[in-house]
């Protein structure tokens, strides 16, 4: 076994606080990682709440994972020692489903492992995150991490990233396009500095002012204020797709009106209130309202070989980790642009 230091929460709403355990000894595809840096989302805090009924304790958070390979199981050949590495949302899957077979692992039909608070698939084991100096996950769940790339501003790439660059893909927007974001967050942020990067023409949506500046630095061709009647109103019908990163509770339906037809919105956050959505601006324009959760493991590592290329990565503000649960009620505040992201460094002490 791996002795292992981490930060926990003991118990739903427990403030994390320093955490010893044992990972287990590699498998023979798998890779043994000394941890860098982890990025901090959202959904640790809605996890550590128990705010999604499903909380195993004690847990250790962290999805957003870059490190160096320490060691290898015996069958691994995608990795060795010294390689930069990253591990995101999943650690396994049941890898024979029709979703698993099509690179869709986030979609797998028996559920995928999640990197913390999940159950083992081989020995019912609860998984535990990168809120830690090490990790031990499948070759098949590790993803490959340029030089080229910041190590600490590549981290949150594994969620925030993913989680924006998978729908804009599928979704097909390019050149031509006029796409628009709600929100300018963590996810927001990096949706517009993919959208401008794949060509599109792009609108930040927001209800302050104050953000005008930094939306368009991100790579917003216009900001357009949603609480401006006017303005909205300006924009209607005219986007082909839109991207809403809030978790907050909003009206869905005036962006709905916002898109051409046959235009698509699409959900990435995920407000504790369902919203209510008329049928009309759907069945009048035969538009779209979807939703979409990360991507698969290829799909992963092509947003990270694009992030490289490309010179992408995301806006951090580096921690300690004895800082964490303050920079918790920051992100409550919405007090960060636009990622917290740990250095793990500071765990030695």
């Amino acid at each position: 076994m791996i002795p292992t230091r981490s930060y926990a929460a003991s118990q739903a709403h427990a403030p994390l606080a320093p955490y010893a355990f044992e990972r287990r000894d590699p498998r023979a595809d798998d890779v043994v990682i000394d941890i860098l840096y982890c990025g901090v989302c959202h959904s640790d805090l809605h996890q550590i709440r128990d705010e999604w009924g499903r909380g195993e304790f004690p847990m250790v958070p962290g999805h957003e994972i870059i490190g160096r390979v320490r060691a290898t199981g015996s069958g691994v050949t995608k990795f060795r020692e010294g390689d930069l590495v990253g591990v995101g949302c999943m650690v396994d899957s049941c890898r024979t489903c029709s979703s698993c077979n099509e690179g869709l692992e986030q979609f797998c039909e028996k559920g995928f492992v999640g990197t913390y608070g999940a159950k083992d698939r081989h020995d019912g084991s609860v998984t535990q995150g990168g809120y830690s100096n090490n990790i031990v996950v499948s070759q098949e769940f590790v993803l490959s991490i340029s030089d080229k790339l910041d190590a600490a501003a590549a981290a949150p790439l594994l969620c925030a990233g993913i989680t924006t660059y998978s729908p804009l893909r599928h979704w097909k927007v390019g050149k031509g396009s006029k796409v628009g974001v709600i929100g300018l967050g963590g996810l927001g942020h990096m949706a517009l500095k993919f959208a401008h990067a794949f060509g599109a023409h792009v609108v930040q949506f927001t209800t302050s002012e104050s953000k005008r500046a930094d939306a368009m630095r991100l790579g917003a061709n216009e900001v357009v204020l949603s609480n401006d009647a006017e303005a909205m109103k300006a924009h209607a019908g005219t986007f082909d797709f839109i991207l809403d990163t809030v978790s907050a509770p909003h009206d869905l339906n005036v962006y709905l009106g916002m898109l051409k037809r046959e235009g698509a919105m699409v959900l990435v956050g995920l407000p504790d209130t369902p919203p209510t959505v008329s049928g009309a601006p759907l069945i009048f324009g035969r538009r779209s309202l979807a939703g979409s959760l990360i991507g698969g493991i290829a799909e992963t590592q092509e947003m990270l070989d694009f992030c490289a290329e490309h010179g992408i990565v995301c806006d951090i503000e580096k921690i300690a980790i004895a800082d964490i649960n303050e920079a918790y009620e920051r992100m409550l505040r919405s007090d960060v642009k636009y990622r917290f992201v740990i250095d793990m460094a500071t765990l030695e002490g």
